[in-house]
């Protein structure tokens, strides 16, 4: 989801937008849905691991989970801003179709709007 609103915000900007984790699940059906109920498609994004992309030299590295802060592998990136939230992550959600629904739309929101706020402070 922080990958698709990035290449949204950053639309028209010279500026080269990396995903990657430390496992990789595929994307999740239910971030798919929710993108797109807000007018963007994330189904041809892929699952990455980091150490893909341990050759690129990056202006930013943000963590989206403690998880991935805690145990993501170092990256050498010579002069990288490094940047932590802590999202909310409904595919542990367990519940009702709505219930997934609304825990889904909660995390989409939570990463629209710091990802937007990140674009307008950091690259414009």
């Amino acid at each position: 989801m922080a990958h698709g609103y990035l290449n949204q915000f950053l639309e028209g900007k010279e500026a080269t937008v990396y995903s990657a984790g430390i496992e990789t699940h595929g994307i999740n059906p239910g971030a798919a849905a929710i993108m797109k109920e807000d007018g963007i498609s994330i189904d041809h994004h892929t699952s990455n691991l980091v150490e893909e992309y341990a050759h690129i030299n990056f202006d930013y590295i943000i963590t989206v989970c403690d998880h991935a802060n805690e145990n993501c592998p170092y990256i050498p990136s010579k002069n990288a801003v490094r940047l932590h939230h802590n999202f909310f992550d409904p595919s542990k959600v367990v519940g009702t179709d709505e219930e997934k629904h609304a825990a889904f739309l909660k995390a989409r929101e939570e990463i629209k709007t710091y990802f937007k706020k990140f674009v307008e402070e950091h690259l414009l």
